[in-house]
């Protein structure tokens, strides 16, 4: 069968079965598991005569929607809470991927500029940190602690004011994807260029290494939290300007939902960031250098298995139990 006959055949029960997986229209999930059964064998004949075919997308997309219908309405002894985090979140962040390859990318490019311009222009890290924080880091190398900085305040006191800060920042960057994803780019591109200018500072003065176990016993977590609620943002922008073969409202809708459930997954590694900022940081120049960097590893590790590496084993799992290719 030609491709065009085949989606011409098939195009009226692909868009109701959208209806019934994104206008809540079918509540028995039997009926939508049997549904979903044959919309599965749709895309494993789009899968062996049409390989290079934009239709394999569809309804790849399509049915790894429709398991998250069929595993949220049919009754399940595990809880709810805990599918949230083991299935939900990981197969949005699959079905998003290349968004947050995007959101690495933008940041990283920043970080490079940032660290570039502060390299040739000795006035820009004061431009971005400002007078004050560069004079005060300065007299703390100086003193032969360049992460005095953590020490300030009380424990507690740090712990809530800096999660509070990077709980709005990570808010702020996925609302402002709404803008087409270009508040969101605003986003990365200050933190980015911050965090380049910021490092090359302590390179310029011999103690980057002092830097970088101290700063990133806490900025493992933080930054790359960054990073995700920055592909959050990207794919609510993206659901704006390229809403594919939905409505540009139910593209929103379902850009809006998916990229709450991101940014709502990073809250647990930025509370996690700020208890480290602020409980165990202040420590990092008298602790050995195993701990300190054992730490950032653990961390690192931590919530890169999470959003880089888990995905991609759970759709595996996804498709071999669904018999996808």
């Amino acid at each position: 069968m030609r491709e065009v006959a085949f989606i011409k055949q098939n195009k009226e029960k692909w868009l109701d079965f959208e209806k019934a997986i994104f206008g809540k229209t079918l509540k028995n999930p039997d009926e939508l598991a049997s549904l979903y059964i044959h919309l599965v064998n749709d895309l494993s004949y789009a899968q062996t005569y049409y390989p290079k075919s934009k239709t394999i997308l569809y309804l790849n997309n399509l049915a790894a929607k429709a398991f998250q219908k069929i595993y949220k309405t049919k009754r399940e002894d595990t809880n709810r809470f805990v599918q949230f985090w083991k299935v939900e979140v990981p197969l949005i962040v699959y079905q998003n991927r290349r968004y947050v390859l995007y959101a690495f990318a933008i940041f990283l490019t920043f970080v490079g500029i940032g660290a570039l311009s502060a390299a040739f222009d000795d006035s820009f890290v004061r431009l971005i940190l400002g007078d004050h924080y560069v004079n005060m880091t300065l007299e703390n190398i100086e003193k032969g602690d360049p992460v005095a900085v953590y020490k300030s305040g009380s424990n507690w006191g740090s712990f809530i004011g800096i999660t509070l800060n990077n709980l709005y920042v990570g808010v702020l960057s996925f609302i402002y994807g709404v803008f087409g994803g270009i508040g969101t780019g605003y986003i990365l591109l200050k933190n980015g260029i911050m965090l380049g200018a910021f490092q090359f500072m302590f390179q310029k003065h011999g103690v980057l290494w002092e830097s970088v176990r101290g700063i990133w016993i806490h900025g493992a977590m933080e930054i790359f939290a960054i990073v995700i609620e920055g592909a959050a943002g990207l794919i609510l922008g993206a659901s704006i300007l390229f809403p594919k073969t939905y409505s540009r409202v139910s593209s929103f809708k379902m850009g809006m939902k998916d990229g709450v459930k991101i940014l709502i997954s990073t809250f647990p590694f930025t509370i996690c960031a700020g208890f480290l900022e602020g409980f165990i940081t202040r420590y990092s120049n008298i602790m050995p250098n195993w701990l300190s960097v054992g730490i950032i590893l653990i961390t690192l590790s931590i919530i890169s298995f999470y959003y880089l590496v888990y995905p991609f084993i759970l759709n595996k799992k996804f498709k071999k139990a669904h018999g996808i290719i």
